[in-house]
C-alpha cells in the first residue's frame, strides 16, 4: 500500500452558464459538476485562481449563489448571525426556483427546524436538543455500538469479501442512533436508503424525504402516548409548546445530521488505513493510529463537504466580493479545511489539531453531545471492524473506488474488501 497524493490542481468540471443579467456570476461552476466527486481539489484550486476564497457557483436549475471557499471567510460568516442569517426567506431568488427543486430538502423557505431558526427560539431549541443528547449514556453508546457493529459483521466475515459502505458503514450509525432514539429497529434499512437519497439530491429526492418526514411523525405520536429514557422521549417533553410539526422538522435534522456524516466519517476512515501507509504501517502498534485517521479525514475529506446556506441580510463585501442583500451562500467545510493559507503543507499529518470546521462554527455549529455521539460510534465501527478482520485489505485499486455523485457529502460510493474468511460459527 502506498500513501495517496493529492490530486492535482486541474479541475475536472467545466464553467456553467451564468444567469442572465448577473455579471457577478461570470464563470460560476454548476454544483452538479463531476469535478466535485473526481477532482474536489483540482475543482477547488481552479476556483480560488479564478475567484478567490469566494466562488460564484450555480445550483440545479441554474440558481446562483457564492460558495465560501475560504477558512477565515467561512469562519467570518458562520461567526455573524446578523449579517449571514440563516433564515431562508430572506433569499431574493425564490421567484426563480422551480417547482419540485431536488434541493427542496436541503433549502426550502417553509421549513421550520431548528437549522433555520433564529434568535431566542433557535437558542431554546438547540439547548434542549443539547441536553437530550448529552443524557445518552456514552458507555451504553459504547456498548450499542459494538454489539451492532458485531452483528453487522457477523452477516460477511465467513465469506472473505464484503462491501464496506452498504454493508457496514451506511448501516450502523442509523441503527444505534434508532436505539438511542427510540425508532424500531425494523424502520432502519429504509430509512437509511431515503435519508442518502434525500441528501444526494435524486430524482426521488422528495419522495424520499417524505417518507423521512413519515418515520418521524410516528415517532412523535409513540412518545408523547408511551415516552421511554430515550432522546425523542426527552425532546417530546423539552417541546411543550412547540406544535408537533415543529417537533417531527428536528427529529429529521437531528438524525440526518447524526447518522449520514457519521456513516461517511466511517467509510472515509476505512479507505485512509487501508489505502494509505502511513497508517497502515502502525496499525499493529496500537489503536492511536484510528484516533489519527478520524482526525485526518475531517480535513482532507470531511463528510460534510458543503452545506446550505446562510443569506445575506443587507448588501456587503466578503473577500472583495459584492454580496448582495439576500443572496445565498454555501458552506465550504470541504474548500475550507483544504485552504492553502491554513494547510501550506498538504501531505503533513495534522497530528490531533482540531481547529477543522467539519462540525461547523458559530451559534448553529453541531452541538458538542452530538459531536461525541458521532465520534464513539464511528470510533467503534472501525475498532470492532479491524479486531475481527485483521487482515482486511482493498479488493479493488485503491485509483478506482468511487465517490458519491453528491457536491453536498464526501463518502464513498463503494469500499470491496477481502480477508481471510472467519470459520463457521465462530467471532
Amino acid at each position: 500500500m502506498t500513501a495517496q497524493p493529492r490530486p492535482s490542481e486541474n479541475a475536472a468540471a467545466t464553467p456553467a452558464t451564468p444567469p442572465p443579467g448577473c455579471p457577478a456570476h461570470q464563470g460560476a461552476r454548476s454544483l452538479s459538476g463531476p469535478g466535485f466527486q473526481t477532482d474536489p481539489f483540482g475543482v477547488y484550486g481552479e476556483m480560488r485562481g479564478e475567484h478567490g476564497p469566494v466562488a460564484p457557483v450555480l445550483l440545479d436549475g441554474d440558481i446562483p449563489g457564492w460558495l465560501v471557499l475560504g477558512y477565515r471567510e467561512l469562519h467570518q460568516v458562520t461567526s455573524d448571525a446578523e449579517l449571514f442569517t440563516r433564515d431562508a426567506n430572506q433569499w431574493n431568488q425564490w421567484p426563480n426556483v422551480p417547482e419540485n427543486w431536488p434541493l427542496a430538502p436541503m433549502i426550502s423557505r417553509d421549513q421550520t427546524s431548528v437549522v433555520y431558526a433564529t434568535g431566542e427560539d433557535h437558542q431554546r431549541r438547540a439547548e434542549a436538543i443539547g441536553e437530550a443528547l448529552e443524557a445518552v449514556d456514552p458507555y451504553e453508546l459504547r456498548s450499542q455500538a459494538e454489539l451492532i457493529a458485531d452483528r453487522l459483521v457477523d452477516e460477511f466475515c465467513h465469506e472473505g469479501e464484503a462491501e464496506l459502505i452498504a454493508d457496514y458503514a451506511r448501516l450502523l450509525p442509523e441503527l444505534v442512533l434508532a436505539r438511542i432514539y427510540g425508532i424500531p429497529d425494523a424502520e432502519g434499512p429504509a430509512l437509511v436508503q431515503a435519508m442518502n437519497d434525500a441528501i444526494d439530491g435524486k430524482e426521488n429526492a422528495l419522495e424520499s424525504y417524505q417518507h423521512v418526514y413519515l418515520v418521524m411523525r410516528q415517532l412523535a405520536s409513540a412518545k408523547r402516548t408511551a415516552p421511554a429514557p430515550d432522546v425523542a422521549s426527552r425532546l417530546v417533553a423539552a417541546y411543550r409548546g412547540y406544535s408537533d410539526e415543529l417537533l417531527v422538522q428536528d427529529f429529521i435534522v437531528i438524525m440526518t445530521a447524526g447518522h449520514q456524516p457519521t456513516a461517511d466519517w466511517i467509510g472515509n476512515t476505512l479507505r485512509l488505513l487501508l489505502t494509505d501507509e502511513r497508517f497502515a504501517l502502525s496499525l499493529s502498534g496500537g489503536r492511536h493510529s484510528v484516533g489519527q485517521a478520524m482526525n485526518e479525514v475531517l480535513w482532507e475529506d470531511t463528510p460534510v463537504a458543503n452545506l446550505a446556506a446562510r443569506w445575506a441580510t443587507r448588501d456587503t463585501t466578503l473577500a472583495g466580493k459584492h454580496i448582495r442583500k439576500g443572496d445565498l451562500l454555501i458552506l465550504g467545510f470541504h474548500g475550507a479545511n483544504t485552504d492553502p493559507l491554513v494547510r501550506p503543507d498538504s501531505d503533513a499529518f495534522t497530528e490531533g489539531n482540531s481547529a477543522f470546521l467539519s462540525f461547523g462554527h458559530g451559534e448553529h455549529r453541531c452541538p458538542h453531545p452530538a459531536q461525541e455521539i458521532a465520534e464513539t460510534i464511528a470510533k467503534t465501527a472501525v475498532e470492532v471492524l479491524l479486531d475481527r478482520l485483521p487482515d482486511v485489505r482493498l479488493a479493488v485499486p485503491s485509483d478506482t473506488l468511487l465517490w458519491r455523485p453528491s457536491a453536498w457529502v464526501r463518502g464513498l460510493s463503494a469500499l470491496p474488501v477481502a480477508f481471510t474468511p472467519a470459520p463457521k460459527g465462530a467471532r
